[in-house]
């Protein structure tokens, strides 16, 4: 119970960012799903608001808790981006795609003018890759593109990357992401230049999007047992 008690007193936290007549992107993942719900009972209050949902679960989750959401073509730009991560190093830089939506979640950050990230405590690490980095790709040619991710991740000196196709949850079929893609999981154990492998790994025709999101968290919400800690750069 502690990650949960930690992940709603981020989510809490992060509505302090939210105010009446914003366009929010909406993130996914179990403390987003959080947020939304603490925010539909805001909207119950008389919050005015609308969301951009990064996946189709969270779209469903939005509707579920009364928050209107409008298409992501409708707008050019969002005020807001509340989201989570699956690490935080203290540049503030993430890697997400554990629920296979990165690419989503960083095309509207990109469009967002703030992203607020709300992780628990065990997000937290001094340099990223204890969690495997997702790579989406094109179904297409998967395999000699996973070579080519091996050998980028070699080269911005990853030690022994280890690249694996995510599987659905009978570990057969491959899982295809909202957009029609795979999910590489690359197990890093350490990523010392993520500035790097974010370069490398863009030089690859075959990746859509990777899980490193660099520069973009500009508040990181640190939910603790009692409380939450805010964290802006």
């Amino acid at each position: 119970m502690g990650a949960e008690r930690q992940k709603a007193h981020a989510a809490a936290a992060a509505l302090g960012y939210v105010e009446s007549g914003m366009t929010l992107g909406l993130g996914s993942g179990s403390t987003a799903e959080i947020f939304l719900r603490l925010l539909g009972e805001r909207i119950k209050d008389g919050l005015d608001v609308r969301g951009v949902p990064t996946s189709q679960r969270t779209a469903e989750v939005a509707r579920e808790n009364g928050v209107p959401l409008i298409e992501v073509d409708h707008v050019d730009h969002l005020a807001v981006t509340i989201d989570g991560a699956d690490e935080v190093d203290g540049r503030f830089q993430l890697i997400k795609g554990g629920g296979a939506c990165l690419l989503r979640e960083k095309i509207i950050a990109h469009a967002s003018d703030l992203m607020v990230v709300m992780v628990d405590e065990s997000k937290l690490v001094d340099t990223l890759g204890k969690f495997p980095l997702p790579v989406e790709v094109d179904p297409f040619g998967f395999s000699l593109t996973a070579k080519q991710i091996y050998d980028a991740l070699k080269k911005a000196g990853v030690n022994a990357p280890d690249v694996q196709l995510r599987r659905k949850g009978d570990g057969l079929a491959p899982l295809i992401t909202d957009g029609g893609h795979y999910i590489l999981d690359c197990a890093c154990g350490a990523i010392p230049d993520a500035a790097l492998a974010d370069r490398y790994l863009k030089e690859i025709p075959g990746v859509v999007e990777h899980g490193l999101f660099l520069g973009l968290a500009r508040v990181v919400i640190v939910g603790e047992d009692s409380e939450a800690r805010v964290m802006e750069l």
